[in-house]
């Protein structure tokens, strides 16, 4: 509990930090029009980050102009190409995946772009900053959450996130760390999405209980494929002997967690609106010429049926 409030005040300070600078201290700085590129606005978190950004640009009197790869490198390319075209100057970027993704980094770059990255980092491409929720740790803590809420033992499996982007990797970095604290804990398969869907969740969910009908423990990597995990689980009515953990706290996800009423008990909530909050503020100060630390990682807040709803009354 007492990790909980630390993480809890620090989502406050996290808040109060980005939301600072007001529209007097932007005044002249030459910035009119932000590009922003997401993976799929399908996604809760991607639209949290969305609102985040559009909300604060427009509070400063700056042009947002959003696109959807919807899930597609290449898209997401060609997108970035035309974002370019419409003179944006400054570019907030989410990769839609690993493969291509140092590209639109790249373009934005060879134009004198400030290039602000968010939730995933291009490999050998950064930008001038990434931000990105504390993915190793807050996984660690869900895992070692429903690890021990199935009794510190048993069959476990993990449904990744799109291989090989920086919170897919570190997610599993941070919960492997908790299996391999308990040895009664059996990692029994492990399977990756492309979308991290509820859909995805569903359909893995279902495979791997007919595999391991003695399963006691999943671990969805983001709440859409936790969700639909629960739903598989739901279904094959093993309510009483499966706990799922997610990742992200996407209001649906919170909402269902306040009610407390399905096998998924617990995620990390990420502070998603004020991660847009900074994105802006980083490209503001990136095309004034300051210098920014080159990763800015919020911590995400550990989330169960106790402490739910108030991220349901006002998502941080």
């Amino acid at each position: 509990m007492k990790s909980t409030t630390r993480k809890v005040l620090a989502v406050a300070a996290l808040t109060a930090a980005a939301t600072t600078a007001s529209a007097d201290d932007h005044v002249g700085i030459g910035i009119e029009k932000i590009g922003l590129a997401v993976p799929n606005l399908q996604a809760d978190f991607f639209n949290q980050i969305k609102l985040g950004v559009e909300n604060y640009a427009a509070s400063l009197g700056i042009e947002v102009i959003t696109v959807d790869a919807k899930g597609d490198t290449a898209t997401q390319v060609s997108q970035v190409q035309d974002l370019i075209t419409q003179g944006i100057d400054a570019f907030i970027y989410i990769p839609a995946g690993a493969a291509a993704a140092a590209v639109p980094t790249r373009l934005a770059r060879q134009e004198g772009i400030p290039v602000i990255n968010v939730d995933r980092e291009p490999e050998g491409e950064p930008g001038d900053t990434v931000i990105y929720g504390e993915n190793v740790m807050s996984s660690y803590e869900v895992c070692s959450s429903i690890i021990e809420r199935a009794g510190g033992e048993g069959k476990m499996v993990i449904i990744h996130g799109q291989k090989g982007t920086t919170p897919e990797v570190q997610r599993f970095e941070g919960c492997k760390m908790a299996i391999d604290e308990n040895p009664g804990v059996e990692l029994v398969a492990q399977q990756w999405t492309q979308m991290w869907s509820p859909d995805e969740g569903f359909s893995i969910g279902q495979n791997m209980l007919q595999a391991h009908p003695d399963l006691k423990m999943i671990f969805g990597q983001a709440d859409g494929i936790a969700m639909g995990a629960a739903k598989a689980v739901q279904a094959a009515g093993l309510d009483d002997q499966i706990v799922v953990g997610g990742y992200d706290g996407d209001v649906a996800a919170l909402e269902s967690l306040a009610r407390c009423d399905t096998p998924f008990v617990v995620t990390a909530t990420q502070s998603t609106q004020a991660m847009g909050v900074l994105a802006v503020n980083s490209a503001i100060a990136v095309s004034k010429g300051a210098s920014v630390p080159a990763r800015q990682i919020p911590n995400a807040v550990l989330t169960d049926c106790e402490n739910a709803q108030q991220f349901v009354e006002k998502h941080p």
